[in-house]
């Protein structure tokens, strides 16, 4: 591995969620509903939810899964590779907004049940950076980085897709199951090295 470009980031672990469209919370959460934030997420703007839904799929379902927030344009569910496994469906790894091709799902609010033709995805691994960082770290928006995680459980990971946006903030998000398998916790700073 290259020890060009080091740098270390705040770790994000992410649990399964949505992302809503303001019409699909209107049908699951009553007509004119806003959503009530309960706390900031990493990335400015962005925000977890009080409300929460049910995922239905073909094998099975699973209740209380966090509403992000803000609305977004195009409802977007994103599950770990166990939870697929326990409602039966094959999402693939993807791009956060990269639908096209993925599979659908049942979801239950409250006030209604929708079907999503599609929008779930196993959510690649990224992190997330300002263009003054990118510039610091001599990457740029797609390049794909890898990073170091030490102790008992400690391996490289590999292909983390590189997102620059002046709205970001350094965090380099996972999911649960990345997570558990090296023995993260939110906020752990881990080293970045560029190809």
């Amino acid at each position: 591995m290259n020890s060009m470009g080091i740098f270390k980031a705040p770790v994000g672990i992410s649990n399964r969620h949505i992302h809503l469209s303001e019409e699909h919370i209107e049908a699951l959460f009553g007509a004119g509903y806003t959503l009530t934030k309960t706390k900031d997420l990493s990335q400015p703007g962005q925000f977890a939810c009080e409300e929460t839904i049910t995922l239905i799929g073909p094998k099975g379902s699973i209740t209380g899964v966090r509403v992000l927030g803000p609305a977004r344009k195009v409802s977007q569910v994103e599950l770990t590779e166990t939870d697929r496994f326990k409602i039966g469906v094959k999402p693939p790894v993807r791009d956060s907004g990269k639908l096209e091709g993925t599979p659908g799902i049942e979801v239950e609010g409250p006030k209604g049940r929708i079907h999503l033709d599609q929008g779930v995805i196993i959510a690649a691994r990224h992190i997330h950076m300002t263009p003054e960082d990118a510039t610091k770290y001599s990457v740029k928006d797609g390049d794909h980085v890898s990073v170091a995680i030490p102790g008992p459980r400690g391996g490289i990971l590999e292909r983390v897709l590189v997102r620059v946006s002046p709205d970001y903030a350094l965090d380099l998000h996972l999911d649960t199951d990345e997570g558990n398998a090296f023995g993260l916790v939110n906020g752990q700073e881990l080293e970045i090295y560029s190809k």
